[in-house]
C-alpha cells in the first residue's frame, strides 16, 4: 500500500436553528489518499486491494476515534466510502471496503454488529463523496441515520483511490422525527 496523503476532518456542530446542542455532535473522518496498483489495467485477482481494506480499517478507524477524542467503545455511528481516479474501476473500490475491511473497523470502535454502510463512485480531483452512516450496533435506529462529505482538493488523482471511514460520538443534532430509538435497540442482530 503507497499512502500519498492522510486527511482528518473534525466536524463540530454547537448549534442548530437557534437550538443549542448540548453536548455538541461530533462527526469524525479519516481519509488515506492511496496509488491504485491496477489503475489502467484489468487484474482478475484483486487480493492486494481487500489485504489493503484490511490494512486501513484499524488505521484509519483507529485514527478517526483518536481524532473525537473519546474511548472507542463511545463512537455510536460509522460508515465507509472510497473514490476511484479515472483510470480504475469502481471494482477496486469494493475490493478495499467490502471483503476484509469490516473487522478491523470494528475493532478499532470497540464493536458493531450493523452492517457497515458505504458509497463508492468514480471521480477527479476533489470530487465529494457523502458517506453514509447509521448506529453502529443497530442499524435501524433513525435518530443515526446521517452521512458526512468528504472530499481532498488533489484527490484522487487518476491513478488513486480515496477512502474514508467515517465515525461519530452521537446521532444527528436535535433527532426528532421518531422510530427506534438507540435506548431501545436491543443490538442483537445488527438490525434493531
Amino acid at each position: 500500500m503507497e499512502i500519498r496523503k492522510m486527511v482528518t476532518i473534525v466536524e463540530e456542530i454547537r448549534e442548530e436553528m437557534g437550538k443549542q446542542v448540548a453536548p455538541p455532535h461530533r462527526k469524525a473522518a479519516a481519509i488515506a489518499v492511496l496509488k491504485n496498483p491496477f489503475s489502467g489495467k484489468y487484474q482478475e485477482d484483486l487480493s492486494e486491494l481487500m489485504a489493503t481494506g484490511e490494512e486501513l480499517g484499524t488505521l484509519l478507524g483507529e485514527r478517526a476515534v483518536k481524532a473525537l477524542g473519546i474511548p472507542k467503545e463511545e463512537t455510536e455511528s460509522y460508515g465507509k466510502g472510497a473514490i476511484v481516479g479515472l483510470n480504475g474501476e469502481l471494482e477496486h473500490a469494493a475490493a478495499i471496503l467490502h471483503p476484509k475491511l469490516g473487522k478491523p473497523f470494528r475493532d478499532a470502535l470497540g464493536g458493531g454488529k450493523a452492517i457497515i454502510p458505504s458509497a463508492k463512485k468514480m471521480g477527479g480531483a476533489g470530487t465529494p463523496l457523502d458517506v453514509p452512516l447509521h448506529f453502529k450496533d443497530a442499524a435501524f435506529v433513525r435518530s443515526h441515520f446521517d452521512a458526512m462529505e468528504i472530499r481532498v482538493l488533489d484527490a484522487p488523482r487518476e491513478d488513486e483511490i480515496v477512502v474514508a471511514l467515517v465515525v461519530t460520538d452521537s446521532g444527528r443534532p436535535l433527532a426528532r422525527v421518531g422510530g427506534l430509538k438507540k435506548e431501545e435497540a436491543k443490538c442483537e442482530d445488527g438490525l434493531r
